[in-house]
């Protein structure tokens, strides 16, 4: 399992994602998102998205649209998707990062802290109050500085082993004689022999 960026070819099955799980995909690009992905199949896990408001004081950075397939939940995926971005913003030159979602719980175990709106940059307030009328009615602020970013042992462990379960969805569905419009109780068949 590993962390890359997201190619430009990958920009529909994000989008498809995105609002399968009710993501924010507002100023979408797909160049902004990293995806994790299981290095055996090649299949995508899970993904996540710096955005940058530029600003005449100060350029905010803004970690959202973190999403990991229902299949790969729970183990460490999600996790190394922020610590990837985390990592980005602070190449970038942001010792600071921001979230607004509603899994202010998920993010307080890798150091992030849920703040006031009123500390919150003019522009994120403005995007949490879209936010909160738009996608996330109970999306919350938080801040972590980038120096302070803390990876539980157990994600850590849990990525190095991750594997998809099974999804009920992308099983082949087993088709019976009702899903041809025959009742198994009352069709005679050409070659049917009464016994």
């Amino acid at each position: 399992m590993y962390v890359r960026d997201a190619k430009n070819r990958e920009e529909v099955w994000l989008l498809d994602r995105i609002e399968g799980m009710g993501l924010d995909n507002s100023a979408f690009r797909s160049r902004d998102y990293v995806i994790a992905i299981d290095e055996a199949t090649n299949e995508k896990a899970g993904f996540g998205r710096i955005r940058i408001h530029k600003t005449d004081d100060e350029d905010i950075c803004e970690l959202t649209s973190i999403g990991v397939l229902e299949q790969w939940r729970g183990q460490g995926v999600g996790a190394h998707v922020i610590e990837r971005l985390v990592e980005y913003a602070g190449d970038e030159g942001f010792d600071i990062v921001y979230s607004l979602t509603n899994a202010s719980d998920y993010l307080q175990q890798f150091g992030f802290e849920r703040i006031d709106p009123a500390q919150l940059p003019e522009k994120l307030r403005d995007r949490l109050g879209t936010k909160q009328e738009n996608i996330q009615p109970d999306a919350v602020p938080m801040r972590l500085a980038v120096d302070r970013f803390r990876m539980p042992q157990r994600l850590r462990d849990g990525f190095k082993q991750a594997s998809a379960e099974d999804d009920p969805e992308d099983a082949e569905p087993v088709e019976g004689p009702e899903d041809f419009g025959i009742d198994p109780d009352e069709a005679t068949y050409k070659y049917d022999t009464g016994g």
